[in-house]
């Protein structure tokens, strides 16, 4: 029996180009010139973390931004870019330059589960507060109510099963009524070692029924009776 349900977001709720097309550039565009205004206030910690994950505690604020945005460039999962990034697309978000993109079978069965009774927790390694933008200001309105709770790369790593054992400690139900659905293998391996029950989402391409975890085209293929 499924009890609660956790959530990827790019590639699952979300398609992988929003990400990569809106989200992505809007932040290396608009990072340098948040981290002068904010340097003293609000990015203020997260500067100094950046600054620590390169070992550089001296590191001037110029070259803050311009590391920052290579990682932005190579996808990297640190987290004073996440966080810097979420403060960053805030301000989008906000300002109306552009909504959340979610996929309309992903709102409907996240709906229906919500209704249903299901407890439902999001898994990015976005920070936190992005995902709550993502969700608080999507294409179908406000859909943060949907959900119980959120985690993040301060939780640990996706692909890491510690992190998923982290996650089933904090849901506190039994690891094999959790279902877990992302789009990347190295996650679903990492989740089904912690016990969790998992889902692969295949949002482009053919499904390969010989793969290593049950495939699915959308939220509307998961079924619950066949675990």
């Amino acid at each position: 029996m499924i009890s609660a349900i956790v959530t990827d977001i790019e590639g699952t709720t979300s398609s992988i180009s929003f990400v990569h097309d809106v989200l992505f550039p809007y932040a290396r565009e608009h990072i340098r010139a948040f981290l002068v205004s904010n340097a003293e206030g609000r990015a203020a910690p997260h500067i100094e973390d950046a600054r620590r994950a390169v070992g550089r505690p001296e590191l001037p604020l110029d070259q803050v931004a311009d590391q920052l945005i290579q990682w932005i460039e190579e996808d990297k999962k640190i987290t004073p870019l996440k966080a810097l990034q979420g403060m960053v697309w805030e301000q989008g978000f906000k300002n109306g330059d552009f909504t959340g993109h979610v996929y309309r079978d992903a709102v409907d069965c996240l709906r229906d589960w919500h209704h249903r009774g299901l407890k439902i927790y999001v898994y990015s390694s976005g920070s936190i507060f992005a995902q709550k933008l993502l969700f608080g200001f999507s294409d179908f309105g406000d859909l943060r109510p949907l959900f119980r709770g959120y985690f993040d790369t301060t939780t640990g790593a996706k692909v890491d099963a510690g992190a998923y054992r982290k996650i089933t400690a904090a849901i506190n139900l039994p690891a094999n009524e959790i279902l877990f659905l992302s789009d990347v293998e190295k996650e679903l391996d990492a989740a089904r070692t912690a016990g969790l029950q998992t889902r692969w989402l295949v949002r482009e391409g053919r499904l390969n029924p010989k793969a290593s975890h049950r495939q699915v085209a959308s939220f509307r293929d998961i079924d619950f009776s066949v675990m």
